[in-house]
């Protein structure tokens, strides 16, 4: 199905005293409005609209920007910004403003408001501006990837399978593995962990999706690779190639997803047995990885936590272990932000992205995530949609219930409710009605009164039916016969003339 997105973002650019520059078209405040397009595929196109309107600061915010550094700035600025999903404000301070540090243009804030140094004339400005919308709502690579499934294999870039699909719920799942259980006492605190380092993302995430989250310690579970042993170090070595055969033997003990409803989030920690302490991953070039860690697109990840041997070696076994759960939940943190497609790209040197510190991700991340998961939805929804109307118009003698077609007409509806407010820039409410177009399309699609009839085409009626028939066809098929043949019989014999 062909799909016309057009994705509105308003953007306030905001010029604080001695930032104005001279060449603006026509005095403040005015609008502007920049396109442009995007081309997935010969039949989806996306035209992005950037609402720009020009005006000067207020007292209140001339006094905001009078503060010592940009993130007080910042967070001064924040309760007189438009707080609305997806929409930017630009705050220009002057060429000499002390506010940015040396060599810094352009700060990103913790929310959805920036700070740029004057400098340069319109031109130049607007370059600015086209890269913070670029880092800040959507960039052509991020909507491909949002449409992966529409978008040749050719054109799309190395991470765009890496992201989780949009889904209305996932399950994240901590599991702990020890396989030497006699010679380690693992003991990691998962509750107090979750709550403190996952749980304010999570809750930051709640817009986007259920999150539901649980762990697991498994004893005797081992890796499917033996690794290398390395003379040099005296340590284990897992080389990048292995890493993929990882997966599968640990995968069978985790317990099942295919019970869930929702994709599921493995995030494993691994403390090796002692013969094979301690162990270290390798990339690709043969180095060691910081982290100790790795990660499998769509899946999860993997981090190896090595044990320090006991300094006598008449310790006595098992060792009594306590996990460094900061230095964990780092790696792990680092891991579902690249899994939800949030990690940070490299950006020019004049950039400064303020990190989001204990909430795990900036609004602005979030709108980004939005943007991406509502194009997504609508395109899901337009591709569920069409595959059932292509079934139901195989199966000849189907009956389609009244509640059955109220979902596809709600889907329908809620469908180009999104679109509508994609293109007037209400990223929150087009995000809550593709959420619904999903909910309908899947309703109606996984119907369980279309389901017994895909289960029951003309062939299997054959199969039923003929071996009731055949016994009682066969005496009267050889009736038929025998009158044919007794016909017949008596047309050849001359009538007796007497």
């Amino acid at each position: 199905a062909s799909a016309q997105f057009q994705l509105a973002v308003p953007v306030d650019v905001v010029f604080a005293p001695g930032s104005v520059p001279g060449d603006l078209p026509k005095p403040l405040p005015f609008r502007d409005v920049q396109e442009m397009e995007i081309s997935v595929n010969l039949r989806t196109s996306i035209m992005s609209r950037y609402e720009m309107v020009y005006r000067s600061t207020t007292a209140q915010e001339e006094a905001a920007l009078d503060s010592a550094t940009a993130q007080e700035a910042d967070a001064a600025l924040r309760p007189l910004q438009d707080a609305s999903l997806g929409s930017l404000t630009v705050y220009v301070v002057p060429e000499t403003s002390s506010l940015l540090p040396q060599g810094i243009s352009i700060y990103v804030g913790k929310h959805r408001g920036t700070l740029v140094r004057a400098g340069g004339g319109l031109a130049a400005l607007r370059t600015r501006l086209r890269q913070l919308t670029q880092v800040m709502s959507f960039t052509a690579s991020s909507i491909a990837a949002a449409l992966s499934d529409r978008v040749p294999d050719g054109q799309l870039g190395p991470d765009a399978r890496r992201h989780l699909k949009s889904s209305l719920g996932y399950e994240i799942t901590f599991s702990l593995l020890n396989p030497d259980p006699k010679s380690h006492a693992v003991d990691w605190d998962i509750e107090d962990a979750v709550n403190r380092y996952v749980q304010p993302v999570l809750d930051k995430l709640s817009l986007v999706a259920n999150f539901s989250v649980d762990s697991q310690i498994l004893y005797y579970a081992v890796l499917g690779v033996t690794p290398r042993f390395d003379k040099e170090s005296s340590s284990f070595l897992l080389s990048a190639h292995s890493l993929p055969h990882v997966i599968n033997p640990v995968e069978a003990r985790l317990g099942s997803s295919a019970a869930s409803l929702y994709p599921v989030l493995n995030f494993l920690l691994y403390v090796p047995e002692r013969s094979h302490s301690p162990l270290y991953i390798q990339d690709k070039d043969g180095a060691p990885v910081s982290t100790n860690a790795f990660h499998s697109p769509r899946w999860g990840g993997i981090m190896v936590y090595n044990v320090e041997a006991p300094a006598s070696p008449q310790a006595s076994l098992p060792l009594h272990v306590d996990v460094d759960m900061v230095r964990v939940m780092e790696v792990f943190l680092a891991q579902l932000r690249l899994l939800f497609g949030l990690s940070r790209e490299e950006l020019p040197p004049e950039f400064l992205l303020e990190s989001p510190g204990s909430e795990g991700l900036a609004d602005w991340e979030l709108d980004r995530l939005l943007w991406a998961h509502t194009v997504e939805n609508i395109a899901t929804v337009s591709t569920t949609l069409t595959s059932l109307a292509q079934l139901l118009d195989k199966i000849g003698n189907i009956v389609i219930k009244d509640d059955v077609a109220s979902e596809v007409y709600r889907a329908v509806a809620s469908v180009q409710s999104a679109m509508a407010k994609l293109a007037t820039g209400h990223l929150h409410s087009a995000f809550q009605a593709s959420k619904e177009a999903v909910t309908s399309s899947e309703r109606a699609f996984f119907d369980p009164s279309l389901l017994h009839l895909l289960y029951f085409p003309d062939d299997q009626k054959f199969a039923i039916y003929i071996p009731l028939f055949l016994p009682m066809a066969v005496p009267i098929l050889l009736s038929l016969a025998k009158i044919v043949r007794e016909t017949r019989q008596r047309k050849k014999e001359p009538t007796k003339m007497d």
